[in-house]
């Protein structure tokens, strides 16, 4: 009776440990859901049951449901002017007529980064914008403020007035690894709230610069499909993290062909941070001009690796320059970074602020020289005045107009724009020998009358004036 028994428990054990192994076995080995698929063979009419590991597939639904409501529809009002004929002689003798205004509506994304009404959007969004308009996921609708702007990036921080908003946290897209899914989010062709997926093609890449406009480029590429409307969207890891901001294709055809491109989270971070201190970008500069390492040069150089940017000029008084980096010299790293060609070199002093150090590390004659660098601004701070009494206003240089060019304008009293830099007033077409006669309807004689203004000005400028040619203007931007 007894070896009966223990005859029936060690059947009972066996089928136990069987039956666990067949679940193994079935189930995966992280032990995950299947699912069960009955199909039939296009051969054998017979059916057959496929399990499916779920493991084996993507998921994207929690980084879409964590992100998707922090991405807003972003609608931008401008007004162009143009010039047509009032009249029929106007038309046929090349008058240039009268001009009149016409409103123009774009559309795109941004992407909530604060609670509190900021926003992150692409600066080719909200160019020229008089008005901006923000609809959140839940069809809610804000009038936006323009924050600051950051052309060589493509980088703009707008706010609404409004409170307990919907936020992406922000992540490392140092960390962004090749291959790793992604997914965009944006309203392209105004279908809100689209995602798209795909994976990291590559990092820090560059696009042709056509307009000469210098351009800080460090690109995420990635297969995600974006179109137009999708500019400053959300490009977001697995994790629901924001890892870039969608803002630009390369297209034949104006619409996504397979290749896309993001701003690193981590220049975004940079940028906003100075937007929302100062109102514009802080940006720290080298002083080199440099070239991508090719055959040739590594050969010459005697280099074990093309890795490294070789640098043709050295700015004279420039940050690179007081170090003791010269022309000739090969950059192979920046503190720990490992520099592999210029857009590295540029990701990289982005991050810094005017007056912070690092050491950059060159090779001279086959040896390896390490120099602290003190980071030095891209443009003189608005208000400094030069060895020769210029001011410099927001990168160009300002004076009081000289009688002679008061002469020769007919004018009594007005402020010169003596050189034109990077900055508001180039974007704004103004050139040299541009003479401001108001400031916010304020006369103005002196550069420190326009200062006091910009000073009490909460969101706008607006200047009027007059060009060498003696043909009366107007132009205005955001502080």
């Amino acid at each position: 009776m007894k070896k009966n028994i223990l005859l029936v428990l060690a059947c009972a054990l066996v089928a136990a440990g069987t039956s666990y192994g067949v679940v193994r076995l079935t189930s995966g080995k992280n032990n995950t859901e299947t699912v069960a698929q009955t199909v039939q063979d296009s051969v054998n009419p017979n059916y057959r049951t496929v399990n499916l590991n779920l493991d084996d597939y993507p998921d994207f639904t929690y980084a879409a449901e964590s992100a998707v409501d922090a991405v807003v529809y972003v609608k931008v009002t401008s007004t162009d002017r143009v010039t047509a004929p009032s009249s029929i002689f106007d038309f046929f003798f090349g008058n240039e007529g009268t001009p009149q205004q016409r409103e123009r509506v774009g559309s795109g994304s941004g992407v909530i980064i604060r609670n509190d009404g900021y926003i992150v959007t692409n600066n080719h969004v909200i160019a020229n914008a008089n008005k901006i308009e923000v609809t959140l996921n839940n069809n809610q609708t804000y009038e936006a403020t323009l924050i600051g702007t950051d052309p060589a990036t493509d980088v703009a921080l707008i706010k609404v007035e409004a409170d307990n908003l919907p936020t992406v946290p922000l992540g490392d897209s140092d960390q962004l690894r090749l291959g790793e899914w992604v997914i965009a989010i944006g309203s392209p062709y105004d279908l809100r709230s689209t995602i798209t997926a795909g994976i990291v093609s590559a990092k820090g890449r560059t696009m042709p610069n056509y307009t000469g406009e210098f351009k800080i480029e460090s690109f995420i590429q990635t297969d995600a499909a974006v179109n137009p409307g999708n500019s400053g969207g959300a490009l977001v890891n697995k994790a629901g993290q924001l890892v870039g901001i969608n803002t630009a294709i390369i297209s034949q055809t104006g619409s996504y062909t397979g290749y896309s491109f993001a701003v690193p989270v981590n220049i975004v971070k940079r940028i906003v941070a100075d937007l929302m201190d100062y109102g514009s970008v802080k940006r720290a500069m080298l002083g080199i001009t440099m070239q991508n390492l090719d055959k040739e040069k590594v050969a010459e150089l005697k280099l074990s690796s093309s890795n490294g940017v070789y640098i043709n000029e050295v700015a004279s008084g420039s940050a690179a320059d007081a170090a003791g980096i010269k022309k000739g010299d090969v950059l192979v790293r920046i503190d720990s970074m490992m520099v592999k060609d210029g857009a590295s070199v540029q990701e990289k002093v982005n991050s810094y602020h005017p007056g912070d150090k690092a050491d950059v590390t060159v090779i001279r004659n086959g040896k390896e020289h390490t120099f602290t660098v003190t980071f030095k601004a891209s443009s003189a701070e608005t208000g400094t005045v030069d060895e020769e009494g210029a001011v410099a206003f927001y990168g160009s240089k300002i004076k009081a107009a000289p009688k002679e060019t008061l002469r020769n304008l007919g004018i009594s009293k007005g402020v010169e724009v003596v050189s034109v830099g990077p900055g508001k007033l180039a974007d704004a077409g103004v050139t040299e020998g541009y003479v401001i006669l108001y400031v916010n309807d304020t006369a103005v004689s002196t550069p420190q009358d326009i200062l006091n203004i910009i000073k009490k000005s909460n969101r706008a400028v607006y200047i009027e004036g007059i060009s060498k040619s003696g043909r009366q203007s107007y132009f205005g931007f955001a502080k």
